[in-house]
């Protein structure tokens, strides 16, 4: 027997471990060493697919929707679905019980083409305009999310009906070094002040109208927010909001809704919120805040979205060359890149990486893996570890790339967008095929 051999009996004997933090529920990598989620290989894929293609594991989203529920039993939950919108992931948070929230009319038709029951849609944005808000309201939609004064005015002229509407407030909660974007401070483009009674001011000229019926508040702190703390200084803050609300206008607000946000891991050791801790923080700030204003305890929503999508996804790439640059630095090149992925160059986002097509062989040193795009910030992941045997027509999959990867792709270079491929049990299906150069030569009239 060989060295080869022996390595090679070695490994299917051990095969490499999959953190189940950061990869899908069902992920599995088979005595070939073949990293399998949803029952299949990911070179199966990858070989009628093509690369990149996004890989979205269907039992991943549903068992983290289920989590939720679980988790928060008296709590309402919204699917934040900007973090990954297909017709397909629409419908699984509709079967699993949750409402969908949207932030374009684009979302909205998605929503609407699952099946989404339209009273179980929250609607979002800073700047909508007239033409979607009279749209959002024809449709039936549950909550439209009052987020300016310009915004409040023109949906009040185009109601034919009363309209059930959400104030969003900013707490003035801030999250710095617990998420990556914050959004619950006073300085930043979302919602009314708290502080300075521009929030109160709001809600006065919400109960102004007549055809505007306001049944809550809702607040936004950020994302990546790992501890759970911070959602409930932002509920005493909002309660007592409320309850001056009610002493000032004598009318009692039903519905809190304290958005998501909630942090994940993409990285080994990385901080995730978990919805029992949630929960438990959530349960005891409305007890303290309500019984100390003796108000009654509102209707909690909670509004998850990359908590659902994340670890769900997992994106393929081949290796297309290697560079070794003087000076010791490793250069790891691949089919996709920025175009698909951009939270790299937008965040500094980091990930995991692992050979998908194959037991590695032998020592791994860091590298720096690359994308295919003329430009230098096209980087997907800095200083990974990967074996020195990688070689081009390898498999590469990153894990965590379910949230804000298909959602947020560009056709950078002109190149079309990967296709989104569901599996589950075994089987694959396409999602939402891929961009061709037709396609986007379509939109092209000159």
């Amino acid at each position: 027997m060989t060295l080869l051999d022996s390595l090679h009996s070695l490994h299917r004997a051990a095969p490499m471990r999959i953190d189940p933090a950061v990869w899908p529920v069902t992920a599995r990598v088979d005595v070939d060493g073949r990293l399998c989620v949803g029952g299949t290989p990911l070179c199966d894929l990858a070989d009628q697919y093509d690369t990149p293609s996004y890989v979205i594991d269907e039992a991943d989203f549903r068992y983290r929707a289920r989590r939720y529920r679980t988790a928060l039993r008296e709590t309402r939950i919204v699917y934040a679905g900007k973090a990954l919108r297909t017709t397909a992931v629409a419908r699984w948070a509709a079967d699993e019980g949750l409402g969908v929230d949207v932030c374009s009319p684009g979302e909205l038709a998605v929503a609407l083409r699952a099946g989404v029951d339209p009273r179980r849609i929250v609607v979002h944005g800073n700047a909508k305009t007239t033409c979607e808000l009279r749209e959002a309201a024809r449709s039936g939609v549950g909550r439209i999310v009052i987020d300016s004064g310009t915004e409040l005015a023109m949906l009040a002229s185009q109601l034919r009906a009363p309209q059930d509407v959400l104030v969003r407030v900013t707490p003035d909660v801030d999250i710095h070094g617990h998420a990556a974007v914050t959004t619950g401070v006073t300085d930043q483009k979302f919602g009314f002040a708290i502080a300075g009674g521009d929030a109160e001011t709001a809600v006065r000229r919400v109960l102004d109208q007549p055809m505007l019926n306001l049944v809550g508040l809702h607040f936004h702190l950020g994302s990546q927010v790992a501890d759970a703390e911070v959602y409930a200084e932002g509920i005493r803050r909002t309660i007592s909001l409320m309850a001056d609300i009610r002493a000032r206008h004598g009318v009692v607000l039903a519905e809190l809704n304290i958005g998501g946000g909630h942090a994940v891991p993409y990285l080994a050791g990385d901080a995730e919120l978990d919805p029992a801790v949630l929960a438990d923080a959530v349960d005891d700030a409305l007890d303290s805040a309500c019984g100390a204003e003796r108000y009654p305890r509102p209707t909690i929503v909670v509004e998850p979205g990359r908590a659902l999508s994340a670890r769900a996804g997992v994106t393929i790439y081949r290796v297309v060359s290697i560079k070794r640059q003087p000076g010791g630095r490793t250069f790891v090149a691949v089919d996709g890149g920025m175009g698909d992925n951009p939270r790299v160059a937008l965040y500094g986002a980091r990930y995991t990486v692992a050979v998908a097509n194959r037991h590695p062989l032998g020592p791994t040193h860091p590298v720096t893996v690359v994308g295919r795009y003329c430009e230098a910030g096209d980087v997907i992941a800095r200083d990974v570890a990967l074996p020195m045997d990688l070689h081009p027509g390898d498999l590469l999959a990153v894990a965590g790339t379910g949230a804000y990867h298909h959602s947020m792709a560009s056709t950078f270079n002109m190149v079309g967008r990967p296709p989104v491929i569901g599996v589950r049990d075994g089987a694959a299906r396409v999602l939402v095929r891929r961009e061709t150069t037709e396609d986007l030569l379509a939109r092209d009239t000159s």
